[in-house]
């Protein structure tokens, strides 16, 4: 069988391409694939930063793979086939790592909602982002109805979801759906240049934060805070915040090994 899913990693960064032509959608096998390399990055202590982006210039995944639903119609083991989907993308979105997805072209359906699981969202200027399944008489459900309305709040969210309407690069950016638009054909170099800032801190202060904020915002304030406290503690134990420290004091670069 094809490797639809390659990944490679370079100074701290590891590249995640979807590549299922002709628009990169999420089969079976993405999902097992995209399983797979993410419980690899999680435990490869070189990668400290990861770019998620769809082979191509036409999509970054342009939605699932509609020819597998036929076979999900009357199948007593449907919720089964949806919670393998939904584990994979918590697993992405759980990663104590920053993530980039890097929206190159059609950003539809279950590519928008996988890429609703990374941190961030750097978008071509030619990419289209929506979530069409009402058109088919469905909804999204691989977590759209849930982490769209959580990023743009729930009057937006729905208004996209209701109509199925996709909307432009500098529309999402807009609503806060992506962070960044830049020119087509430079989005790669734009998310490196983004990853290796990144790369160049310690993993363990972006791990907490990263795990502070995602925690946390399902928290009332005052649990969040403690949760922030707690985190804050752990991350003074490390051999990165001595290095930091000392790297402050002496007027130089510091060198962290992310321990």
């Amino acid at each position: 069988m094809a490797e639809v899913v390659k990944w490679k990693k370079e100074d701290g960064i590891a590249v995640v391409t979807i590549d299922n032509p002709p628009l990169n959608v999420l089969s079976k096998q993405v999902t097992s694939d995209l399983k797979e390399i993410t419980e690899n990055i999680r435990e490869d202590d070189e990668v400290v930063c990861v770019i998620l982006t769809g082979a191509g210039d036409k999509a970054f995944m342009a939605g699932a793979d509609i020819k597998e639903f036929p076979e999900l119609m009357g199948n007593p083991d449907m919720k089964n086939y949806v919670m393998n989907s939904h584990h994979m993308l918590q697993e992405l979105e759980d990663l104590p790592k920053p993530t980039i997805a890097l929206l190159n072209g059609m950003t539809f359906g279950g590519g928008c909602e996988l890429a609703l699981t990374c941190d961030m969202r750097i978008a071509e200027a030619h990419a289209q982002v929506g979530l069409p399944e009402v058109k088919l008489g469905l909804f999204p459900g691989g977590g759209g109805t849930q982490r769209l309305p959580r990023l743009v709040g729930t009057a937006k969210a729905k208004e996209l979801m209701f109509s199925g309407e996709p909307i432009n690069a500098e529309e999402a950016e807009k609503i806060g759906l992506v962070n960044k638009v830049v020119p087509t054909g430079r989005g790669m170099e734009m998310a490196r240049q983004a990853a290796s800032h990144m790369a160049d801190q310690s993993l363990q202060a972006l791990s907490r934060i990263k795990k502070a904020v995602n925690e946390g915002i399902e928290m009332n304030l005052s649990d969040g805070l403690e949760k922030e406290a707690d985190l804050f503690v752990d991350v003074f134990q490390t051999e990165d915040v001595k290095e930091g420290v000392n790297a402050f004091i002496e007027k130089r670069k510091p060198n962290f090994k992310h321990r």
